[in-house]
């Protein structure tokens, strides 16, 4: 996967910013987009493919290049060490690019990475985006993460203390298949700037935005490698 910051030019991201800008301008709740390439490394499925790699060329080297024994009385036949050697060579090699193009390779991290591994990553990264980007730490409490990770496909929103109290995980939950709705048929800017206008206007009842509110995070639109 290229660098996120390659993804979203700056006609996309002034577009899901202006959004945030307009959705606060209804409701006292901070609104924070964060858009992460991945959640976590997920080093065994590299390592997996790796193994995977090494098996193959162990195999093929067996096919292709039997071991032949001297015949008898002949002197003059390849080492018997030189053909192992060549082939614990081989596989070392092997292995080590398997897990390099493993390590790069996004088809290859989704193939191998169960798929609760990979909720579990997402989860506990937008968690940690939550404390991070500051969240939690806004006078009313009520601040939400809307958090999308490209590499598991997966997004979630996190509320703050008020907003957990007053709306539930179930509005939560709704704005997040909205979310994800939105993602499987448009582009990620349009899907973000869709469920921010949502959040906004159903933020605004329980949440009203008041003459001296003040904006306390910045209406930007987070990209993390």
């Amino acid at each position: 996967m290229q660098p996120i910051q390659q993804l979203f030019d700056t006609e996309q991201r002034s577009k899901v910013e202006k959004s945030v800008a307009q959705a606060e301008a209804l409701t006292s709740c901070e609104i924070v987009p964060v858009i992460a390439s991945s959640s976590g490394r997920y080093d065994r499925a590299a390592d997996i493919f790796g193994l995977w790699l090494t098996t193959i060329v162990a195999c093929l080297a067996w096919w292709f290049f039997p071991r032949i024994l001297n015949s008898s009385g002949s002197w003059g036949g390849v080492p018997a060490a030189l053909p192992l050697l060549a082939l614990i060579a081989s596989m070392v090699a092997a292995f080590i690019v398997g897990a390099y193009l493993g390590s790069k390779l996004d088809w290859v991290r989704q193939l191998f990475t169960p798929q609760k591994q990979m909720r579990k990553e997402v989860s506990d990264r937008a968690r940690q985006a939550f404390f991070d980007q500051r969240v939690h730490h806004t006078s009313s409490e009520s601040g939400i993460l809307i958090y999308v990770s490209l590499l598991e496909r997966t997004a979630v929103i996190i509320g703050d203390r008020q907003v957990m109290e007053t709306l539930g995980q179930p509005f939560l939950d709704e704005l997040c298949k909205l979310l994800i709705d939105d993602l499987h048929r448009g582009s990620i800017a349009d899907a973000l700037c869709h469920v921010i206008h949502e959040a906004g206007e159903r933020l605004s009842m329980p949440f009203p935005r008041h003459s001296n509110d003040i904006n306390e995070l910045q209406n930007t639109l987070i990209l993390m490698d």
